[in-house]
């Protein structure tokens, strides 16, 4: 496939919205750590934001942040997505020179989903690491079809296994082919919360008694407390290492 890579143009943000937006539940679209950053995201770092881009067409997108960790990588901690996200941001603005690439979205047009883009965008975020010297990246991965087991733990879901021993979770196994490892599970990746009208409105679920609701795009139920009025879902990652080669 001929494509280019697209960078730093006026409407970038905007582009890349168009691609993601549609792809994600609706409560994916209220955690706060992303409301909060997105769009410094394209003010700090627009070096490190690309779309993919063919015959015209916009086919798919990447998102990473480069951060500053001086510890084991089995020491990353348990809030995942949310955790980098904000490190990233304040290792910029209190000008700590990062040394690894983190990934935060990888994501591709619907209409072109299944034909092999996301490994392409893989590949291009790792030539994205070496270009900026990096010799690490890492992923709070998101496994693509956990989503359909929510009441299966993550930890055992990273186990499950196809017959040729690959991960059975799609995601994991385009990252395995390339080269990942896995480092370990963060269970509290996101931590998205709500008012019960927020979440009815997210989920077009009503919620007549408290109690664990599964939602449709969920990877863990979401916890519903009618008498403090919230509603709070916590979801897990997984994180993977991808070593780069200079």
């Amino acid at each position: 496939m001929k494509y280019s890579v697209i960078k730093k143009v006026k409407n970038h943000l905007e582009i890349q919205n168009m691609i993601s937006l549609p792809l994600w539940p609706e409560f994916m679209l209220h955690d706060p750590v992303a409301i909060k950053y997105w769009s410094k995201l394209f003010e700090y770092f627009p070096d490190y934001q690309f779309t993919l881009k063919s015959e015209g067409e916009y086919i798919g997108m990447a998102n990473c942040i480069p951060i500053y960790w001086d510890k084991p990588l089995e020491e990353l901690p348990e809030k995942g997505w949310d955790w980098v996200f904000k490190k990233g941001i304040d290792d910029y603005e209190n000008k700590r020179k990062p040394n690894i690439l983190n990934g935060l979205q990888i994501a591709v047009n619907k209409e072109h989903q299944k034909k092999g883009i996301s490994s392409i965008i893989l590949k291009e975020m790792v030539n994205l690491a070496k270009e900026k010297g990096f010799e690490k990246v890492i992923i709070p991965v998101r496994p693509s079809l956990k989503s359909l087991y929510p009441l299966i733990s993550i930890d055992s879901y990273i186990n499950w296994k196809r017959e040729d021993n690959l991960p059975y979770d799609p995601w994991l196994r385009v990252h395995i082919r390339f080269g990942g490892k896995i480092i370990k599970v963060c269970h509290e990746a996101m931590y998205i919360s709500g008012t019960i009208k927020e979440w009815e409105k997210w989920t077009g679920l009503r919620f007549f008694e408290s109690g664990e609701y599964i939602v449709k795009g969920g990877l863990n139920p979401v916890k519903i407390d009618l008498n403090n009025d919230i509603g709070e879902y916590v979801e897990p990652n997984i994180w993977v290492l991808h070593e780069v080669n200079n």
